[in-house]
């Protein structure tokens, strides 16, 4: 009978897999051996893989260029990456490193962005896609930008917007805007239509009355992006038909516009089971903007996405120990880490998010049932399910063994730190563990580098006030 942690993986999943593959009972990660990362390091442990974010930015450049040479596209396209999924200096490098452009979605963004072009990582040039709702910080922030002569697109989310960028300026300087559409959210919404943006039937008149009449300011784009993401579903093909339309009508008044930008939403594995027909979304979507403009008499226009989770969410994994067994009852039996999925992987209980979740060693073990306890006195800090099926299940763990079991949740490189507050006050003040960044030489071995340490007692202290 075959009753081994690695036969239950080889026969539930197609394994080994892409990015995954076991040696000698042992995990590796993208050919990393996980267990040497931790012989060095330690637990608990944030890791981020950095050849993984160029991986996801040319897949994504190969999809769409590929899907608009199929229909004899004859716009470009351009990747934008959304930084609110993850600021790291590190991270943002990596991206622009593979001739990738900026979303921004705060005041702080803006900052960023002059550092690096200070540091000449940025130039003038990149695309600077502005988002979201703008107090004066950040609306002077971009105008700021706008002065430098850098090459930045400041999306409305509201028509007041417009006001500051002309009262704030002269009108010798030349201003591109785009305006978000306020999409319908998905009949099961709590609410109908989007906070985000400008209403449907208020665009055209707000382009004729207030934009329009201006010399120096050039309607560059229109920013369509729903909440679900990028999903096969009659509500996404309905909404982007909408966006579609009004882009049209727009176009007929406005020959200077000439961007769609559709947002992000394009899903990360979640699962060794995960499937997703990218080239036929990319596809489907970029043939249904060319035949519906064609069919209104219009240019199809220059596409634009600003992918965030697809980018870095595959980069990233969180390694933990397990600490102690703790059988409760007759049926569960509790693998307890040490840390915290609250202050860790928080939308692994804020939104019942699913990530990958492996054992790095003990492969040729007997597996188990297990519920993944976190350190916290909080009863939701727990991890026992699995995205195809609704239990998870782990190597036993002996007495006898001299080696603890580590266990890994994968694909968790988007939005954890920023929020779980890096670097701040976590519940029941658990750390922010160590922090490692791996990338490839020139040889082709990896390397690492120690981005940050544990959180220490001393830096929580000094926030706390004492």
């Amino acid at each position: 009978m075959k009753n081994k942690y690695q036969d239950l993986i080889e026969q539930t999943f197609d394994f080994p897999q892409d990015g995954f593959k076991v040696i000698d009972s042992e995990l590796h990660f993208n050919n990393i051996p996980l267990m040497d990362i931790i012989k060095q390091y330690g637990t608990p442990l944030k890791l981020t893989y950095l050849p993984k974010i160029a991986e996801q930015i040319n897949k994504a450049k190969t999809m769409f260029n590929v899907a608009m040479a199929k229909v004899n596209y004859e716009a470009k396209y351009t990747y934008c990456y959304c930084t609110k999924s993850s600021h790291f200096s590190f991270i943002l490098e990596e991206v622009l490193k593979n001739d990738a452009h900026i979303e921004t979605s705060s005041a702080y963004d803006i900052e960023i962005i002059k550092e690096l072009h200070t540091n000449k990582k940025i130039s003038k040039s990149n695309y600077i896609i502005s988002n979201g709702f703008k107090r004066e910080p950040y609306l002077s922030g971009v105008l700021d930008l706008i002065h430098d002569g850098f090459n930045i697109v400041p999306i409305l989310d509201n028509k007041r917007e417009l006001d500051y960028y002309i009262s704030n300026s002269n009108k010798k300087t030349e201003i591109n805007i785009g305006i978000r559409i306020a999409s319908e959210e998905e009949p099961s919404f709590e609410f109908y239509t989007s906070r985000l943006g400008i209403r449907h039937k208020d665009i055209k008149e707000f382009y004729k009355t207030k934009i329009k009449p201006l010399e120096n300011v050039n309607l560059k784009m229109l920013h369509f992006f729903i909440n679900t993401g990028i999903k096969d579903t009659t509500y996404y093909w309905t909404e982007l038909l909408k966006a579609l339309n009004i882009y049209c009508e727009l176009k007929k008044i406005c020959p200077e516009l000439d961007g769609l930008n559709i947002g992000g939403g394009l899903p990360f594995k979640n699962s060794l089971g995960f499937e997703f027909e990218y080239e036929y979304m990319i596809e489907e979507i970029v043939a249904q903007i060319k035949s519906y403009c064609n069919s209104k008499g219009v240019k199809e226009p220059n596409i634009f996405t600003e992918f965030g989770g697809y980018t870095v969410a595959e980069s990233g994994v969180n390694i933990y120990s397990v600490i102690d067994v703790k059988e409760q009852n007759d049926t569960e039996m509790w693998y307890m880490v040490d840390n915290s999925f609250i202050t860790t992987l928080p939308d692994s209980w804020a939104i019942n998010q699913r990530y990958i979740l492996l054992a790095i060693n003990h492969w040729d073990e007997e597996f188990q049932r297990a519920n993944v306890g976190g350190m916290t006195c909080d009863s939701l800090d727990y991890y026992n399910s699995e995205a195809h099926v609704n239990q998870i299940f782990l190597p036993k763990i002996k007495n006898t063994t001299e080696e603890p079991l580590y266990i890994a949740f994968f694909n968790t490189g988007a939005y954890q730190e920023a929020l779980s507050g890096y670097g701040g006050i976590k519940h029941c003040l658990i750390p922010s563990p160590k922090h490692v960044v791996v990338d490839i030489d020139e040889e082709g071995d990896y390397t690492t580098k120690l981005f940050s340490k544990e959180q220490s007692a001393k830096s929580m202290l000094k926030i706390l006030g004492y």
